[in-house]
């Protein structure tokens, strides 16, 4: 699909043969406040929602609670997020619903592939996540260099341990 402009042109449709891994769930949902004390009342308090750690991370603006619900790899977790900083970026309480989190079977071919189908991610690459797992995260909103993205949403990818893959695959 030739453009005339500069930079690729991609198409909107996918063959989904080609597609070097799978998302095998949702791994997480990540909630965003001012101030993380209601959201906690209200998911430990209110709903009983167990936590099971605290997350501090200066390089991403962040102070979070991990909760879980469900067991093994059915677990889903949710992350209740406030800033350090809420003049900085990133902020993690704007939109308050602020991300959620996929499964994914194979994170590197992952990236790879969505990379090559021109989706855009956010800086920071591949990385530890709060939860120990490797992460990264699709930006959402795409430019002229990497036209597709999450379609307003950040979506973080999430390499499933062997034990979701089996579970889920």
């Amino acid at each position: 699909m030739p453009s005339g402009g500069a930079g690729p042109v991609w198409a909107r449709n996918v063959i989904v043969s080609s597609r070097p891994f799978r998302v095998l769930g949702i791994q997480q949902v990540a909630i965003g406040g001012l101030d993380k004390g209601p959201l906690s009342e209200l998911w430990t308090g209110l709903f009983g929602i167990e936590k099971v750690k605290d997350y501090v991370s200066e390089a991403e603006n962040v102070d979070e609670d991990v909760l879980s619900l469900g067991q093994g790899p059915y677990a889903v977790e949710i992350d209740l997020m406030q800033p350090l900083d809420p003049e900085r970026s990133p902020k993690v309480h704007v939109p308050p619903l602020n991300h959620i989190g996929l499964w994914i079977d194979d994170l590197p071919a992952a990236v790879e592939w969505l990379t090559a189908q021109g989706m855009r991610f956010t800086p920071g690459g591949i990385r530890t996540g709060a939860s120990g797992f490797d992460v990264c995260f699709l930006h959402p909103k795409g430019n002229d260099m990497s036209p597709r993205s999450g379609e307003g949403v950040l979506i973080e990818l999430v390499q499933a341990p062997e034990a979701v893959i089996e579970a889920l695959g």
